[in-house]
Protein backbone atom coordinates (compact mmCIF):
# COMPACT_ATOMS: atom_id res chain seq x y z
CA UNK A 1 0.00 0.00 0.00
CA UNK A 2 1.14 3.59 -0.84
CA UNK A 3 2.90 5.31 2.14
CA UNK A 4 3.52 9.24 2.47
CA UNK A 5 7.35 10.01 3.08
CA UNK A 6 8.96 10.90 5.91
CA UNK A 7 9.56 14.61 6.99
CA UNK A 8 13.35 13.47 6.96
CA UNK A 9 12.66 12.34 3.75
CA UNK A 10 11.30 15.46 2.01
CA UNK A 11 13.91 17.25 3.65
CA UNK A 12 17.01 15.28 2.62
CA UNK A 13 15.90 14.96 -1.10
CA UNK A 14 14.94 18.16 -1.61
CA UNK A 15 18.48 19.53 -0.69
CA UNK A 16 20.00 16.84 -2.93
CA UNK A 17 17.81 17.84 -5.26
CA UNK A 18 19.34 21.03 -5.68
CA UNK A 19 23.13 20.06 -4.98
CA UNK A 20 22.75 17.04 -7.57
CA UNK A 21 20.99 19.73 -10.21
CA UNK A 22 23.62 22.79 -9.78
CA UNK A 23 26.58 20.06 -9.72
CA UNK A 24 25.60 18.05 -12.57
CA UNK A 25 24.89 21.67 -14.42
CA UNK A 26 28.37 23.06 -13.57
CA UNK A 27 29.81 19.07 -14.77
CA UNK A 28 27.77 19.25 -18.20
CA UNK A 29 28.82 22.96 -18.90
CA UNK A 30 32.68 22.11 -18.11
CA UNK A 31 31.80 18.98 -20.83
CA UNK A 32 31.07 21.54 -23.24
CA UNK A 33 27.56 19.97 -23.96
CA UNK A 34 25.54 23.13 -25.35
CA UNK A 35 22.68 24.42 -23.13
CA UNK A 36 19.07 23.49 -24.03
CA UNK A 37 16.22 21.29 -23.36
CA UNK A 38 18.31 18.01 -23.41
CA UNK A 39 20.76 19.16 -21.47
CA UNK A 40 17.91 20.42 -19.25
CA UNK A 41 15.89 16.87 -19.17
CA UNK A 42 19.38 15.06 -18.16
CA UNK A 43 19.79 17.08 -15.37
CA UNK A 44 16.64 16.78 -14.03
CA UNK A 45 16.49 13.38 -14.54
CA UNK A 46 19.45 12.53 -12.55
CA UNK A 47 18.74 15.27 -10.03
CA UNK A 48 15.37 13.32 -9.59
CA UNK A 49 16.88 9.71 -9.32
CA UNK A 50 19.69 11.07 -7.07
CA UNK A 51 17.35 12.74 -5.01
CA UNK A 52 14.46 9.55 -4.96
CA UNK A 53 17.18 7.39 -3.91
CA UNK A 54 18.45 9.38 -0.82
CA UNK A 55 14.73 9.93 0.11
CA UNK A 56 14.19 5.84 0.41
CA UNK A 57 17.97 5.60 1.46
CA UNK A 58 16.49 7.44 4.86
CA UNK A 59 13.04 5.97 5.07
CA UNK A 60 15.40 2.30 5.22
CA UNK A 61 17.46 3.81 7.48
CA UNK A 62 14.77 5.16 9.87
CA UNK A 63 12.87 1.51 9.37
CA UNK A 64 15.88 0.04 10.42
CA UNK A 65 16.77 2.31 13.36
CA UNK A 66 12.99 2.32 14.23
CA UNK A 67 11.69 -0.76 13.42
CA UNK A 68 9.31 -1.62 11.24
CA UNK A 69 5.34 -0.90 12.88
CA UNK A 70 3.07 -3.45 13.51
CA UNK A 71 0.06 -3.69 11.07
CA UNK A 72 -3.02 -2.96 12.33
CA UNK A 73 -6.21 -4.91 12.32
CA UNK A 74 -9.58 -3.81 11.41
CA UNK A 75 -12.55 -4.49 13.57
CA UNK A 76 -14.11 -6.26 10.87
CA UNK A 77 -11.35 -8.40 10.38
CA UNK A 78 -11.51 -9.25 13.48
CA UNK A 79 -14.86 -10.17 14.01
CA UNK A 80 -14.01 -12.34 11.01
CA UNK A 81 -11.51 -14.70 12.69
CA UNK A 82 -13.90 -14.60 15.68
CA UNK A 83 -17.22 -15.69 13.75
CA UNK A 84 -14.28 -18.12 11.97
CA UNK A 85 -13.16 -19.59 15.28
CA UNK A 86 -16.63 -19.95 16.59
CA UNK A 87 -17.72 -22.08 13.41
CA UNK A 88 -14.66 -24.05 13.54
CA UNK A 89 -15.88 -24.91 17.51
CA UNK A 90 -19.16 -25.99 16.78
Amino acid sequence: MFALPSLWNLLISTVVFIVAAKYLRHYLEQQGLPTGMTRGTLVFILASVLSWGSGELVDWSAAKITGTPVPVQNSDDLQQVLQLINATKQ
